[in-house]
């Protein structure tokens, strides 16, 4: 059986945050930054973790599956956060990644908290993208214990899809719920209980890890240059000029020209350069 909440590592008081209503703005400030600065030591502790998730999503991927967040309140609106940036980055199809969040669309602005009390709406919500066995679910919540959530992780394991929990404490229902756990040990917070600050910046760092390392293991850049960028705008079409320029090493006037001469399309212009 789990942790009361109020019992969680989470929810507990910081004391170097005790008093930071009485200090002056810079204090305040450092004490943010000096709590903010430990978030990346916890990630790190999870990278074997997301190794062996990692390795088995992209086997997925590459067998036509697609990778499905979901979570409420901030961890949600994290997840559809990560999905909707990488068609753009990686002109990938918006399948590929998505994101679900308690609610619906209108909680990504506008809080409606009592929707994460239900795992059947989890599993409704699942089932209502049509998720099937080939595809991974990356649930996430902080505290670990998110009825939403949690109905929507047995729901997708039941169907013989991939199944991870990314949670911000290192036991919870959710880790019992899946195949696969990511548990970010973030600690308490600088405001009792406002999991947005690191619990949220945690799951920014490992979702950026995640989509990032499946985008590079499916061949979506060259060296750390996003060469499936989508030049829709006028610093989309800069960058991907001097992506061309720096792949090739060639010399900005030629960059365009093969850009120009590939139909705007960076890989097709570095295989121009080749040929």
């Amino acid at each position: 059986m789990s942790e009361p909440l109020g019992l969680l590592l989470t929810e507990q008081r910081n004391p170097r945050s005790a008093n930071i209503d009485q200090v002056s703005t810079s204090e305040m400030l450092a004490i943010i930054n000096a709590e903010d600065r430990t978030v990346a030591e916890a990630v790190e502790q999870t990278i074997p973790a997301m190794t062996a998730v990692l390795d088995e999503l992209v086997a997925r991927v590459r067998g036509g599956g697609r990778l499905f967040y979901i979570g409420a309140g901030t961890s949600g609106r994290l997840g559809v956060l990560d999905a909707s940036e990488c068609p753009p980055t990686y002109n990938v199809p918006y399948e590929m990644v998505q994101g679900i969040m308690a609610g619906g669309v209108t909680a990504l602005y506008k809080a409606t908290e009592a929707s994460e009390d239900s795992p059947a709406l989890g599993a409704a919500d699942l089932e209502a993208m049509g998720f099937t066995a080939q595809d991974t679910l990356v649930g996430i919540a902080a505290s670990g214990r998110t009825p939403y959530v949690i109905g929507a992780i047995e729901y997708a394991r039941a169907l013989g899809g991939l199944t991870v929990a990314l949670v911000c404490v290192p036991e919870s229902k959710m880790a019992l719920a899946a195949q696969h756990t990511i548990a970010v040990p973030t600690g308490p917070e600088v405001v009792t209980g406002s999991t947005r600050m690191k619990a949220g910046t945690a799951t920014k760092l490992v979702l950026n890890m995640l989509s990032t390392g499946l985008m590079i293991r499916l061949g979506y850049t060259h060296g750390n240059l996003m060469v499936n960028v989508q030049p829709k705008n006028e610093k989309l079409v800069d960058r991907a000029i001097r992506i061309i320029a720096a792949a090739m090493g060639v010399e900005r006037a030629e960059a365009e020209r093969l850009f120009e001469a590939a139909g705007r399309n960076v890989k097709q212009a570095i295989h121009l350069h080749h040929g």
